[in-house]
């Protein structure tokens, strides 16, 4: 079962930082569904580089997709400037929000979640969530 939380950011608070304390506080994993809102920078790490960028600037999130967890979080932004150019990276914590960003994060049941080790056998293991209309269903 997913279990769906809005969640509010206001001025000045760090996006990556606020989502690590989330995760912690409800002691579950999730993902992001959706997000609006603004930055006043962003840090993000671009790939292949071994620094951060910065960006200052009133930015627009365009979009935040990963996943959280009590443990880590392994988010990638996209966002856009005054001029509508986008940026885009894997986030990293000193991305501090403008005014606000409103977002929805689904956590999951722990009971969906299975680690395993990932070996060079390429198996994948697939899981059905009953009653949900995007699993693939047996014919």
């Amino acid at each position: 079962m997913i279990y769906p939380k809005i969640f509010k950011l206001e001025t000045g608070w760090d996006l990556l930082i606020s989502l690590q304390e989330l995760a912690k506080k409800e002691n579950k994993a999730g993902y992001i569904l959706s997000v609006v809102g603004n930055l006043r920078k962003a840090k993000i790490k671009c790939p292949g580089k071994k620094q951060s960028t910065l960006i200052k600037n009133t930015l627009e999130i365009i979009s935040l997709n990963g996943t959280i967890s009590p443990n880590s979080c392994h988010l990638h932004i996209s966002f856009s400037d005054g001029n509508c150019n986008v940026w885009a990276g894997h986030l990293e914590e000193g991305t501090i929000i403008l005014k606000a960003a409103d977002m929805l994060i689904g956590f999951i049941d722990e009971n969906l979640i299975k680690k395993e080790n990932i070996t060079n056998n390429k198996q994948v293991e697939i899981y059905i969530i009953p009653d949900c209309p995007w699993s693939a269903r047996a014919i």
